[in-house]
């Protein structure tokens, strides 16, 4: 078995690591906003929903996760609209889209003629085979939510923790609150070559709600959440290389193990 450095050696190792540490960064700042205002569940029904644009994506013969990209906004924007504007149940909303997407999805891929190699790792993720297109695609999805939330880091903040009061001080509350929603499709894109469609709520949720066991700021919770993400995706590689087993399923393991964790220090903390 290999040590660290000498697999470092091989360009798809290093693209891994790459990768992982390009969607920690977008997981930890758009994850912390999702945990705050509560929206994991929205963010579970727009992952789901971005297998209807990899499905189009292969029945138009352009990349999937351009596809995805594409839909996964469109859907984003449609269930903002819907809930703010049609006063419709979000829940309802959410079951609606995530039954919708992935049936699209399936639909396009049956529809499109030969075989669709891998559409499992678009499902389940396999950070070891991200090419280097993707790498470059997913650098300008970061600079986009980096450049965003920097320039409207107060705004944002004032919608996420007290939506009236951002009412009352004359903020685009509407606006704002969809604009979230498109980050938030757009991180699901960059994830789910990470971990896959499934398994992308977890990755977007965990660092950010174990940082926030430990601080209320919003600025020192997207810095932990970066931080932890970058060190579950990097134990995750390592461990399933180790392993030979599925890499997107160990970065969660590894993930949901230290979150539980934190939440049992934090019990006793509070016991004490």
């Amino acid at each position: 078995m290999m040590t660290m450095f000498e697999v470092l050696g091989f360009e798809f190792f290093r693209n891994a690591l790459v990768a992982g540490a390009l969607a920690s960064v977008a997981c930890g700042i758009i994850g912390t906003y999702v945990v705050v205002r509560r929206m994991v569940s929205v963010s579970g029904g727009i992952s789901h929903a971005a297998f209807g644009g990899i499905g189009l994506g292969y029945f138009l013969g352009i990349d999937p996760l351009i596809g995805a990209a594409g839909f996964t906004v469109a859907t984003a924007l449609g269930m903002g609209a819907l809930q703010l504007r049609a006063k419709q149940q979000m829940d309802t909303l959410i079951g609606a889209v995530w039954a919708a997407g992935m049936a699209i999805g399936i639909l396009f891929v049956y529809l499109t003629p030969g075989f669709a190699p891998d559409l499992f790792s678009y499902l389940f993720g396999n950070i070891l085979l991200v090419p280097r297109g993707d790498i470059l695609l997913m650098t300008l999805l970061v600079v986009i939510i980096v450049a965003v939330v920097a320039f409207l880091y107060r705004e944002l903040q004032a919608v996420t923790f007290d939506p009236d009061y951002a009412t009352v001080m004359n903020l685009p509350v509407e606006r704002l609150s969809l604009l979230l929603l498109v980050l938030i499709a757009l991180t699901v894109v960059m994830l789910i070559r990470v971990v896959g469609i499934i398994l992308v709520i977890a990755l977007l949720t965990l660092p950010a709600a174990i940082s926030r066991l430990y601080t209320t700021r919003i600025w020192s919770m997207m810095l932990g959440a970066v931080a932890l993400g970058i060190i579950f995706t990097v134990a995750g590689i390592w461990l399933s290389y180790l392993a030979n087993v599925p890499s997107g399923a160990t970065i969660i393991l590894v993930s949901t193990l230290v979150y539980a964790g934190a939440l049992g220090v934090e019990r006793l903390r509070q016991g004490d």
